[in-house]
């Protein structure tokens, strides 16, 4: 009767790496998680509040909104470049993005009270049963998102899009940030509940 050795994990060679990353940046795998959580986030709000001053500065959100959304919208001939980067999988893309987008800004618009909308309102519907990407996808479509929310959507459409540039910044800050802000709180945090 031999014994077969056991079988490795799947997660075995994640759990080498990450074992290897933590021992070489000196810092503990927990914290370095919560330092790329942070930072992955900080990394998404900060662009977000920046394109969306930047588009609404510029003044650049409803047009990009049309360009994007609406085949004929802004373009004379057939050719142009609204037009050849529409029909690329980048602009397919972009568009989800933007009618993603568009459902999030509403929902938030609704909630607090921003972006032109009702604080608190329901959205009114003239379908008896409409799901909410539907809604924003013939929002976006029909030429309907106007001013700061046209601002907002590009905002996340941006962010979205940025989202390589983001994760590998929140790598390869992590480090530092866990060994600057991360680990000092945690060990002030346990001494409080030492005494």
């Amino acid at each position: 009767m031999s014994t077969q050795p056991p079988k490795p994990s799947r997660l075995a060679p994640y759990k080498e790496a990450l074992a290897a990353l933590s021992q070489r940046t000196r810092t503990p795998l927990p914290s370095l998680a919560i330092s790329f959580a942070v930072l992955h986030e900080l990394t998404a709000i900060v662009p977000l509040v920046g394109f969306f001053y930047g588009a609404r500065t510029l003044g650049v959100g409803e047009s990009v909104v049309r360009a994007i959304a609406r085949p004929g919208a802004l373009e004379a001939e057939e050719g142009s470049a609204a037009s050849r980067f529409r029909d690329t999988w980048a602009g397919e893309r972009f568009k989800e993005w933007m009618v993603e987008g568009e459902t999030r800004v509403e929902r938030v618009g609704r909630r607090y009270g921003w972006f032109g909308f009702e604080k608190g309102s329901k959205p009114v519907s003239n379908a008896p049963v409409e799901s909410p990407t539907a809604r924003a996808e013939a929002a976006l479509v029909s030429g309907r998102i106007a001013g700061d929310v046209a601002n907002a959507v590009v905002a996340y459409a941006l962010t979205k899009a940025f989202i390589p540039v983001r994760i590998g910044v929140s790598l390869y800050l992590s480090p530092a940030f866990s060994r600057t802000f991360v680990q000092p709180i945690g060990s002030a945090v346990a001494r409080l509940f030492r005494r």
